[in-house]
């Protein structure tokens, strides 16, 4: 189909389509971005409290790795923001959403690490190494599951395919 043409299942061009695709991942990376952000500044606040020199190494060690792990995130994100000052006015929109969108998993990728570690750090530090590992398990698999696992068997269904050529979209 050529750029001009109408694409299959929506009434837009194929640059209507980037430029939609490309606002997605705009407002995608903004959560991913917004999430990582207030998850980082906690962590760069626990240094400065009295308990935390109480830390073991173990414990130290875990905390710098979720870190670095909010500071990639970071500057993964930005990443697809600066890509798109580079490639402004250039007409390579499709690179530009075809990299972003894998900037933007791998971002998602991280931040369920990053939230499954936050999450062991606070169990350790509360309640011991072992419920900590139990903790973050928990929080990583579900992470798996409802990032990955849902939509993966939504993506299986074609249901909005199915719906549109019947005409019922209120299934």
């Amino acid at each position: 189909m050529t750029d001009q043409g109408l694409e299959a299942g929506r009434n837009e061009t194929r640059a209507e389509r980037y430029d939609r695709n490309w606002r997605d991942i705009q407002q995608e990376l903004r959560i991913v971005q917004t999430g990582t952000q207030i998850l980082a500044g906690f962590l760069l606040t626990l240094p400065f409290q009295q308990r935390f020199t109480s830390l073991g190494d173990g414990e130290i060690g875990i905390y710098l790795v979720l870190v670095v792990f909010a500071a990639g995130i970071t500057v993964l994100a930005l990443g697809a923001v600066s890509m798109h000052r580079l490639l402004f006015g250039q007409r390579q929109k499709h690179d530009l959403v075809k990299y972003a969108n894998r900037v933007l998993l791998a971002c998602l990728v991280f931040s369920g690490l990053l939230f499954a570690g936050t999450v062991l750090f606070v169990f350790d530090v509360v309640l011991g190494r072992s419920l900590g590992l139990i903790a973050g398990a928990v929080v990583f698999v579900g992470t798996a599951v409802l990032w990955i696992g849902l939509p993966l068997a939504a993506r299986r269904t074609r249901r909005d395919h199915e719906e549109i050529r019947d005409g019922d979209d209120t299934r």
